[in-house]
């Protein structure tokens, strides 16, 4: 029986292919919350995991995609970003985003976020991230990733 997909999920769908992209969006059977938990569930390794975080730049949301194997560094990515960073609140990541903590996708948001991408993704030739539900993903490569969000690659150590 094929499940159809949480009306989140359909609207990254879209949004990828609004983009150029395949839309393909891959369904687990349980949530996956943790890129440790992508990674365990797809048999890739962690670091080809795109983590989808909200931070606040000074005072505006923005978001960075980072390599399941990294932590920002706040003060560092701050001072490249030419701002204070700081985690946004969970209530702000669903408000900005329109998705759950733990599937929050790249894309597909009610507004277009300024974007900032690890370039440590960059090492993986395929990528996968969040599709805007904890039981969805999807898969890019790094050049897909930045031109489909139009975001910037950064260091975010």
């Amino acid at each position: 029986m094929r499940r159809s997909l949480p009306p989140v999920a359909t609207r990254v769908s879209d949004t990828l292919i609004q983009r150029g992209h395949h839309g393909v969006i891959v369904t687990q059977p349980t949530p996956t919350h943790t890129a440790a938990e992508a990674a365990e569930a797809l048999g890739v390794d962690v670091g080809a995991i795109t983590k989808s975080l909200v931070f606040l730049l000074d005072e505006d949301p923005v978001l960075l995609l980072v390599s399941g194997a990294h932590q920002v560094h706040l003060e560092n990515t701050g001072k490249r970003l030419e701002g204070t960073l700081t985690r946004a609140p969970a209530a702000m990541v669903r408000e900005v985003t329109g998705q759950p903590i733990g599937g929050v996708a790249p894309l597909g948001h009610p507004t277009n976020l300024p974007t900032f991408i690890d370039n440590a993704l960059a090492r993986h030739p395929e990528l996968w991230a969040a599709g805007g539900h904890p039981t969805t993903l999807f898969r890019t490569t790094f050049g897909e990733l930045v031109r489909i969000t139009a975001g910037l690659a950064i260091d975010v150590d």
